[in-house]
């Protein structure tokens, strides 16, 4: 009797784009496993990076602004899910694979520090080899979660997660295909990042008073609209347009886009990333993963309670590892347990 799963895979073949990624034509896991007869590959890879407890983290993490107090800002969390929305909606349009699109955009941030792009780099600047968190993430699910055995997902979205993102780079979506994802449905979550944090990083600096709406640059308002929702549907139609003029065999943008992109990016690091009000909170997040880092290395009774048994083989690499899945919270708790006195109280 067939099952669910391969009525889901038959529909597939019949529906998507003959460049799209078939579920049953994945390269498979790391471990070998029996098949779900009701989700196919790649909706079993979303639900396990979706009830991960690395994925719940997020909520908890910085996305640009360091411990805000409006509830309206976005977080690590919010970001994943916009660029899983953006995501699905390119990929619904060129009739691909929405369930390896979502997965991929689920789990492409959840190796990502606490306190966002500056945490990353202060464990990149202390932890032998650097650390980047693309590379996290795929740590995380390969090998971190459940207690070490890690997720076991496909080979497509292991993939889609460690080539999401170039950081400050060039924005194109062609050239070298060692640094490209191998799928189109990956391509689409790389472009789909940039979009969600274009938009909304400019959309929280509004809301936080760094700049004001009549602050964009007139170039960025008359080419993509004066609203979030003008900017975001201006992107994502560029990119349906341009893929389709080439048949999907490629994920495009315009080269009118790619420089607005390029520019109005450039414009968020002059007055925003790097404005004072940003950057502010962030040095004092640097000195507190820095000194948590070189602390959890020298204090064998700290590393033993607050993250197990002392293992001195790879021990930086353990300690990076416990302080790159922390919250921002949660560090910042840990920081004024280890460092802060404690006020003495007669009883």
């Amino acid at each position: 009797m067939i099952t669910i799963r391969e009525m889901l895979e038959s529909r597939e073949k019949e529906i998507l784009h003959p460049n799209a990624q078939l579920s049953c034509k994945t390269r498979g896991r790391l471990v070998q496993e029996k098949e779900c007869d009701i989700r196919t590959c790649y909706q079993r890879d979303r639900d396990r990076i979706l009830h991960s407890k690395s994925f719940r983290r997020l909520k908890h993490k910085t996305q640009v602004f360091f411990s805000p107090a409006g509830d309206h800002y976005r977080t690590r969390l919010t970001h994943t899910l916009e660029v899983s929305q953006i995501a699905r909606t390119i990929g619904r349009a060129l009739y691909l694979n929405e369930d390896l699109i979502e997965a991929i955009a689920l789990g492409h941030d959840i190796g990502h520090t606490p306190f966002g792009h500056s945490g990353e780099r202060v464990l990149d600047a202390i932890v032998p080899g650097g650390f980047s968190h693309n590379k996290q993430s795929l740590r995380v699910v390969d090998k971190l979660e459940k207690g070490g055995k890690g997720l076991n997902l496909t080979w497509e979205v292991r993939d889609g997660i460690l080539k999401h993102s170039k950081g400050r780079g060039e924005i194109k979506l062609s050239g070298n295909k060692k640094s490209l994802p191998a799928t189109l449905e990956g391509k689409v979550v790389r472009i789909a990042d940039i979009i969600a944090y274009i938009n909304h990083d400019l959309d929280d600096a509004i809301r936080a008073g760094i700049i004001a709406s009549n602050d964009i640059p007139w170039r960025f308002v008359r080419f993509l609209g004066c609203s979030h929702s003008e900017r975001i549907h201006s992107m994502v139609t560029d990119v349906v347009r341009e893929s389709k003029r080439c048949e999907t065999t490629d994920i495009a943008l315009s080269d009118e886009m790619t420089e607005i992109l390029h520019d109005l990016r450039e414009f968020l690091f002059d007055v925003v990333y790097e404005s004072p009000m940003v950057q502010e909170g962030f040095d004092g997040a640097w000195k507190i993963i820095e000194e948590l880092y070189f602390r959890f290395l020298e204090d064998e009774r700290l590393f033993e309670r607050e993250i197990g048994p002392v293992n001195t083989y790879d021990r930086e690499r353990i300690v990076s590892d416990f302080v790159a899945g922390m919250t921002d919270r949660y560090a910042l708790d840990l920081y004024k347990r280890v460092f802060l006195p404690r006020p003495w109280v007669k009883v």
